[in-house]
């Protein structure tokens, strides 16, 4: 049977979360515009420096922070490439912090689509719903 739209992406995300380099989190995101892949992005390290599975995690309060999130790596991948997000759905396996809440804001999503409610944080919650995101949690099993 032929997937719905949603499905169709987030299955896509979950292949890209397979690139990820910390291993605390697997996350993939993908932003789309008018059923068209804009940038895709996966938690990893900076260019050129250490990943996590290579040196270990660099943790500082409970959080690592050798690597940056899928949703912010999407977005430097479309600034990196001249590509507008303005009006793009963000499909993401993870629902995304408050961090990546305020750059997907900023980077114009209209519509974030999640799979995993990791660690849910109130003020994203309360951040997304003040922008006017629709905010739609996809039941996905990537198997």
């Amino acid at each position: 049977m032929r997937p719905d739209w949603d499905s169709y992406f987030m299955k896509i995300a979950f292949a890209v979360s397979e690139r990820s380099t910390c291993d605390r989190a697997f996350v993939g995101c993908v932003l789309v515009k008018e059923k068209r892949i804009l940038t895709t992005g996966f938690n990893g390290s900076p260019a050129g420096q250490a990943h996590c599975d290579e040196t270990g995690h660099l943790m500082v309060e409970g959080h690592c922070v050798r690597t940056i999130h899928a949703e912010t790596n999407a977005i430097i991948q479309a600034a990196l490439h001249g590509v507008s997000t303005k009006d793009a759905v963000c499909y993401v396996t993870h629902l995304p912090c408050i961090q990546c809440t305020k750059a997907l804001i900023n980077a114009g999503i209209i519509k974030i689509v999640y799979s995993v409610a990791y660690r849910t944080d109130e003020n994203a919650l309360n951040f997304i719903k003040n922008a006017g995101i629709e905010l739609v949690q996809k039941e996905f099993n990537p198997a």
